[in-house]
């Protein structure tokens, strides 16, 4: 009796184990579910936020073809669309600083400044720079990506570098203050917070005349192309919001069926936490 009733308990406690570990495995497997479910989730609502902004873009494009004033400085539009509003921002490429077409010293001090590097380093990639795009070199750059392949420049510092360079503003190699995004405008203004912003709020409020004669010089003309940056603000239902952008050309082809090139675009989605930076 006794070794049937040791033997009971044994297996009773071997059924216990057994169903412990299929209910550790079924809430492992419904917790795998539940975040592929929000992973699933984020993403798609991430690409109906990135067609809404294309929209809202095509939107802002076809405004300006159509006979709307080209601005000559950043400017941000509302755009309806799909039951909200998006805002739109419209900035001459030359706002940025063009790897293809900036001074040797602009340069310098632009990786100096935005890339956190020191200055004999600076002007190391600036030369490299300069002999990359020399007649006879390699030609041109095609897209700024291609700072990588420049001596001392890493993934990091180009992470750093990369949302205010551009390859395609056609402008005159400087960088035109009134269209240039703030984080450009400090470079201008040595550091200046006080500066930049006044210069920033005088703009997006629409004043006509603006004092820039705190800026370096050297480095700024008011030179604008037929190339502009849309950046479309796409506000998401949790707080956070997709950000697409397009760079494009609004000069026609006539073999092209839209007035206007897409010269390059991307989109992406900023989380909550990260909407103060």
């Amino acid at each position: 009796m006794k070794a049937a009733a040791s033997r009971r308990g044994v297996a009773l406690i071997a059924v216990l184990w057994i169903v412990a570990a299929l209910s550790m495995l079924v809430t492992g497997i419904v917790h795998a579910q539940r975040s592929e479910l929000r992973v699933a989730g984020a993403v798609r609502a991430t690409l109906a936020g990135e067609a809404v902004g294309q929209a809202a873009i095509q939107l802002a494009l076809q405004r300006l073809a159509g006979g709307g004033p080209r601005p000559d400085r950043l400017v941000r539009l509302a755009v309806a669309y799909d039951g909200r509003t998006v805002d739109v921002d419209v900035m001459p490429l030359t706002g940025l600083v063009d790897l293809n077409r900036a001074p040797p010293a602009l340069l310098a001090a632009w990786f100096a400044f935005a890339g956190g590097v020191d200055e004999v380093t600076a002007r190391r990639i600036a030369e490299a720079l300069e002999a990359r795009r020399a007649p006879g070199a390699d030609a041109l750059l095609d897209a700024p990506e291609e700072l990588l392949a420049l001596p001392g420049v890493d993934v990091d510092l180009f992470a750093r570098l990369a949302p205010f360079v551009t390859t395609d503003s056609m402008g005159g190699g400087r960088i035109h203050s009134l269209a240039a995004p703030y984080d450009v405008l400090l470079f201008l203004a040595g550091g200046n917070a006080a500066v930049a912003r006044r210069i920033a709020d005088d703009r997006d409020a629409g004043v006509a005349a603006i004092d820039t004669t705190r800026l370096e010089g050297a480095f700024v003309d008011a030179s604008v192309s037929s190339r502009y940056r849309f950046t479309a603000h796409v506000p998401m239902s949790d707080g956070a919001r997709v950000v697409v952008v397009r760079d494009v050309d609004l000069t026609p082809v006539p073999s092209h069926p839209a007035p206007w090139q897409t010269l390059r675009g991307s989109a992406r989605r900023i989380a909550v936490s990260a909407e103060g930076g």
